[in-house]
């Protein structure tokens, strides 16, 4: 039986490299960058090859002898975990600039898809690809399954429009428990392959190779224990504005600190930081981002929750469920190639006046509310009157809820069943 589950970048892969020479996929462990690679690698028409630079001979080759590295391991070729040996950079340039110019005087020489890399550590893998291979390289970013993959149907970027939604497919639906269900048992693609698995012992592993394979190569964390009272105090605050101060304060650490720690967990994808959204017709706006744990499994171990039950019925139930709809949503413009950044926002303003999430697109703000209640009430929309400041045209607005079925609540906005995002 084939449990390999197709991804939705698979499509983007494909179509980037046909128009750059190199193509980085970059996202948390064990989210199936690899896999999409290779799974990919074996169905074309010229076989992709691989290596892994956590293989130590491998790296060993990589770092100290560059050149016969690459007589070594020809293209089309996957380096899967690059970052490891960051001057092979310099050499896929030189390759690359060397094939463009073949290209130009014969054509059937092929310049494009001739590497493909993939790492989970960002900011250490953007400082060198930044400056040898702009121009020349496509960057995607993945995280896990998202439920429309898990469900294998088709997976656009998010809109609450109207005209879309009512043409949209809808996945399965789901009562309140099995929604904690899925949330609590997150969305690595190893948990959906194997049944068999307990969810407590994988996250647990999952630390134990992010503090060892990750954090101590990337920063030198001296107490290891605050690092990870650090991660889970951040996690119990997921959907939350950032509040670095109080964080630092209840670890123990000074705020410079948190804020490097912040930044390492941003950047290794296990969190994502939503900005607020302002522009130069609205003022008094709360500068903080809110922060969303990307796997909604890992911030409920993180957090102490064991079972769905128990989930549910906490306090900690509306803040993770909004992460969820919120990584569901940044997940399908991922997925389809576009930087989430440019298009997700929320709304605080000094008021107390907010907007859990902001769509922006071609000049389009779409304002969106989350709740768990399968029947909100027109209350949750009594804030989308200040887009109306914005200066941007308004779109059709919405309340991703529990309700079964797409409803109006007034003539511009809507009820959004969740099995619609």
């Amino acid at each position: 039986m084939n449990k390999y589950i197709n991804r939705t970048i698979e499509k983007k892969i494909i179509e980037m490299s046909k128009s750059f020479p190199v193509i980085m996929l970059t996202g948390p462990r064990q989210v199936g960058k690899t896999t999409v690679l290779n799974i990919l690698g074996n169905s074309m028409e010229n076989k992709i090859n691989y290596v892994t630079l956590d293989d130590m001979n491998s790296r060993i080759l990589a770092v100290e002898d560059p050149e016969l590295f690459f007589r070594t391991y020809k293209t089309p070729l996957i380096i899967d975990e690059f970052q490891y040996a960051p001057n092979i950079l310099s050499y896929i340039k030189t390759v690359v600039d060397s094939k463009r110019l073949d290209n130009l005087v014969d054509s059937n020489i092929e310049c494009n898809g001739l590497y493909y890399l993939t790492g989970s550590q960002a900011f250490r893998i953007m400082e060198g690809v930044d400056e040898s291979l702009a121009g020349r390289v496509g960057i995607l970013d993945l995280y896990g399954l998202s439920n429309r993959e898990c469900e294998k149907k088709e997976e656009s970027f998010f809109l609450p429009d109207l005209e879309i939604l009512e043409k949209k497919e809808k996945i399965t639906q789901y009562d309140t428990i099995n929604v904690f269900k899925k949330i609590i048992n997150g969305s690595y693609p190893e948990i959906y392959k194997n049944e068999l698995l307990d969810r407590n012992k994988f996250f647990e592993a999952y630390i134990k190779t992010y503090m060892e394979r990750d954090i101590r190569q990337l920063i030198k964390v001296q107490d290891e224990v605050k690092f990870m009272k650090f991660i889970s105090n951040v996690a119990v605050r997921t959907g939350q504005e950032l509040n670095i101060n109080d964080i630092c304060k209840e670890v123990g650490i000074s705020n410079a600190t948190g804020e490097k720690w912040i930044s390492v967990l941003a950047n290794s994808g296990l969190i994502y930081l939503l900005q607020p959204y302002s522009n130069n017709n609205i003022s008094r706006i709360v500068k903080k981002p809110k922060i969303y744990f990307m796997d909604t499994g890992l911030a409920c171990y993180l957090a102490g929750y064991l079972d769905e039950v128990t989930l549910e019925k906490s306090a900690f139930n509306g803040a993770i469920f909004e992460t969820y709809v919120i990584t569901e949503i940044i997940k399908s413009y991922t997925n389809n190639g576009m930087d989430a950044k440019k298009y997700l926002y929320y709304y605080r303003d000094n008021n107390n006046k907010e907007i859990d999430l902001l769509i922006i697109y071609n000049n389009t703000v779409y304002p969106i509310e989350i709740k768990k209640s399968s029947n909100p009430g027109k209350e949750a929309i009594r804030n989308f009157n200040v887009v109306e400041r914005f200066g941007l045209t308004i779109g059709n607005g919405g309340v991703i809820c529990m309700k079964s079925e797409l409803f109006p609540i007034d003539k511009n906005n809507n009820y959004i069943p969740l099995e619609l995002i």
